[in-house]
């Protein structure tokens, strides 16, 4: 830890990795093993792997309300307790919405993880790989701009990553879900199987396969390394894994860049802004907020990697305003804060299946079934543009009568008796960037560390609806062929933001008149300062984002030190 009275020397380093999340942790051990002094700023507290997992080992009887939260406490965090990992179990690795309040002028529900390892913790661990289909998105239809790369690009980093991460799956042979380097995949339940084959045989590019998650199913010698062992399926990652069972920053990226000597953490250290030498005509570091003193002070470094999250990423480049970027540092296109999107999560479609009554589930499942895109594949056929995934799972449970007195009852107590099994589907929709989603900074309102608050204008348009609608109709159709009934169908209308999976509002591009970041995720007018976390996101795809985050804060990492090393930065 850095104290506060240490000299500008010792606060100084070759480079700063703001934010230690999952892209955070990645840049923070790319960084270090390469040989840089490197320093990972963390706004709150530190959680080190196992030893920071207060309810990892607790039964539900150990807990006051058998999980639950007091109705005060839900009623203090309305935005909060809408996420389905606000229980008491991991309360404390959610933020609270009182105490890091920002500015809705549309509903925006945002949920947040404002500590060491930040949403790694608690993130749903599915890892798909994007397809060139994904980045051909906006260059075929014309909203948004072209990324800047393709799949080729991109595609050995994601190898390396998922080497490193340790990722399951099948190797499925899927154009628009490209096969990756994967451990044995996790069972997929017989219903699941049934319903995979009944798309195979009555429908054309449709599929629901077994997920490819963040866990590791079959240990590799890398992953021993870490010191991570194989996920013995609890269910209860959000609690965080004393085994390491599945990718957290905490459990790997963090500990691995730490134990290269050349890594320095400082948790408790809220940025405030990236500071910008005029003469030099470069970033030369960044201003901190102590958060538990208020103190201020600088840290200095000839690399700035920004991966505080998406949000507070786009927030911290608006902050750091100079006579060189009076708008926020490298924001001379005009599009810092704009071009937000989001993943779509409002439809669901559930059901029953009376088949397979001799079988059921055992033990805890840690992944279901997932369909990826089959909307506007390979040809437009929809009134609404690019497409959706989706979620899909089964299972059964058992139940227990109350029927009968005496000795009858006491035997229909204790058996266990076995409904049908139950169905259910969740979309998973891109929506499209536009400039009229953005966020931008409420200079009027500060929070208790005197930083602007964030100001958000989200919502959905046309084209969400039309997909809403069209998911919703094309999923209850294949139900009710696959033989599932009591379907229902229903559209939450929830908020953005609840999908966690806010992206944009720095994007890559080719134009620097249109864009924030080159091909490198590096700013075009301040080039020794990246972005790679989900800022730096041209389009939003239907696939999970998190493992691409790795694979660009990898790439980029790589491309900084080689360009640091030819005086280039």
């Amino acid at each position: 830890m850095i104290g506060l009275n240490d000299t500008k020397k010792k606060r100084t380093f070759d480079a700063i990795v703001v934010g230690s999340g999952i892209s955070g942790g990645w840049a923070a051990k790319e960084l270090a093993e390469k040989g840089l002094k490197t320093l990972i700023l963390e706004r709150g507290p530190d959680v080190k792997h196992i030893v920071d997992y207060p309810t990892a080992m607790m039964q539900p009887w150990d807990f006051p309300h058998g999980l639950r939260l007091p109705l005060k406490e839900r009623e203090e965090n309305p935005i909060a307790s809408k996420c389905y990992i606000f229980n008491e179990d991991a309360k404390h690795f959610v933020v609270k919405d009182k105490e890091h309040p920002y500015v809705q002028e549309k509903p925006f529900d945002w949920i947040r993880g404002y500590q060491v390892g930040g949403k790694s913790l608690l993130w749903a661990r599915e890892t798909q790989r994007w397809s060139q289909l994904d980045f051909d998105g906006p260059a075929r239809d014309g909203y948004a701009v072209e990324w800047p790369i393709g799949y080729k690009d991109i595609a050995p980093w994601y190898s390396y990553v998922e080497k490193f991460a340790g990722i399951t799956g099948n190797r499925d042979g899927l154009e628009q879900l490209p096969d990756g380097e994967f451990l044995k995949p996790f069972e997929q339940s017989c219903v699941g199987k049934y319903f995979d084959e009944f798309l195979q045989k009555n429908y054309k590019n449709r599929r629901a396969i077994i997920a490819r998650k963040a866990h590791i199913t079959d240990p590799q010698q890398v992953h021993y390394d870490q010191g991570r062992a194989q996920c013995q399926h609890r269910r209860l990652c959000q609690r965080g894994c004393p085994l390491g069972g599945y990718f957290s920053s905490n459990a790997s990226t963090i500990p691995w860049a730490l134990k290269t000597g050349n890594c320095t953490l400082r948790a408790d250290s809220v940025v405030d802004s990236i500071i910008y030498d005029e003469k030099k005509g470069k970033a030369v570091g960044v201003k901190v907020i102590d958060r538990l003193t208020k103190k201020e002070y600088e840290f200095y470094a000839d690399i700035i990697f920004v991966n505080a999250a998406a949000m507070n990423t786009t927030a911290l480049l608006l902050n750091s305003t100079s006579s060189r970027f009076p708008e926020g540092l490298g924001n001379d296109s005009g599009v810092l804060g704009k071009y937000v999107a989001f993943h779509n999560y409002r439809a669901r479609v559930s059901g029953q299946y009376e088949g397979m009554p001799d079988t059921k589930t055992e033990g805890g499942q840690v992944a279901s079934s997932y369909m990826p895109r089959w909307r506007n594949l390979f040809e437009q056929e929809t009134d609404f543009i690019r497409g959706y995934a989706a979620g899909f799972g089964a299972g059964r449970r058992p139940f227990h009568s109350h029927e009968g007195i005496g000795e009858e009852l006491k035997q229909n107590l204790v058996s266990d008796k076995w409904g049908p099994w139950y169905v259910g589907s969740h979309m998973m929709g891109e929506t499209i960037p536009k400039e009229t989603n953005f966020l931008a900074l409420d200079r009027s309102k500060t929070d208790e560390w005197g930083i602007p608050l964030i100001h958000f204008n989200v919502d959905y348009d046309e084209n969400d609806e039309k997909m809403v609608k069209d998911y919703l109709q094309n999923t209850t159709e294949m139900f009710e062929k696959a033989g599932f009934t009591n379907i229902r169908a229903t559209d939450s209308k929830q908020a953005p933001g609840l999908d966690i999976h806010e992206m944009g509002g720095a994007r890559m591009g080719k134009d620097p008149k249109t864009s924030m970041l080159n091909k490198w995720n590096q700013v075009h007018s301040c080039k020794n300062v990246f972005v790679t976390d989900g800022a730096c996101m041209t389009s939003t795809s239907t696939q999970n984002p998190s493992l691409t985050y790795m694979a660009f804060a990898a790439r980029s990492a790589d491309y900084a030190v080689e360009e640091m090393k030819k005086g280039n930065l």
